[in-house]
């Protein structure tokens, strides 16, 4: 779950559909996942582009598919615009790029899309070991959580940066989401220890939320502090406004 341009895109558990919200949670599009010929398809996770372009990891059929949206309805079709083994994550890094998990080989790809959303310049980071999410991290960096591990952390030139797990000593159960605040701390959702938490550069970890969740994939942060967190058991979108005192 992740977006720009003031919305969020949010997959529908097993139902074949992905809703574009704005940050109040009020529903700008419902877009069917279906493609003529193949037939439905269940999306995976979601990232709304700035240029409006919603983008769904599909990951039984290996594919990475992409839709034009209006305010009203989508335009065109779902176009394919990658294959790989198994993608799951998505997030779109600070230079526009495409970035895609694909869990089975242990890399994380990255592309941008041209006009006809053909995929130009691609590039792998290699080495994973179950990636799950993706998302921003400080200084145009990459976070990049393990299936049953840590979250890895990678410059702006794709080099490693270490984990927060060996970084901070913080034990992790299944980390999920992953987004950056505006400080530029590494924000984390554990599905397994349900909850959500902070990394603050250079400050011990902060938990963010630790009651109410049941399953928590996914994590945003809006505009105004609020936190977005997609819980996968319920199918809701929690948000919350954390007060913090880093002294």
């Amino acid at each position: 779950m992740t977006g720009s341009r003031g919305m969020v895109g949010q997959s529908a558990g097993a139902a074949p559909c992905v809703h574009v919200l704005d940050l109040e949670g009020r529903s700008i599009c419902h877009l069917p996942c279906h493609v003529p010929g193949a037939g439905a398809f269940v999306p995976e996770d979601v990232v709304v582009t700035a240029a409006g372009l919603v983008v769904v990891s599909d990951l039984v059929h290996g594919a990475v598919r992409a839709l034009q949206h209006t305010a009203r309805a989508p335009q065109g079709r779902w176009v394919t615009v990658g294959s790989f083994s198994a993608p799951r994550g998505l997030a779109v890094d600070a230079f526009g790029r495409l970035l895609v998990t694909d869990y089975v080989p242990g890399a994380v790809h990255s592309f941008t899309l041209g006009p006809d959303l053909a995929p130009l310049a691609p590039a792998s980071l290699l080495d994973l070991e179950g990636p799950c999410w993706v998302g921003l991290a400080p200084d145009g960096g990459l976070a990049v959580s393990e299936e049953f591990g840590d979250v890895r952390l990678f410059g702006s030139a794709r080099q490693p940066l270490g984990s927060l797990g060996d970084l901070t000593g913080h034990p992790f159960g299944s980390p999920a989401g992953v987004c950056t605040d505006a400080a530029g701390g590494v924000i984390v959702a554990d599905q397994r220890r349900r909850q959500v938490t902070l990394f603050p550069q250079a400050r011990a970890p902060i938990c963010l939320v630790s009651e109410g969740l049941r399953r928590p994939l996914g994590v945003a942060c809006g505009p105004q502090g609020q936190l977005l967190v997609a819980d996968a058991e319920d199918g809701n979108i929690k948000v919350y406004q954390p007060h913090l005192e880093l002294d």
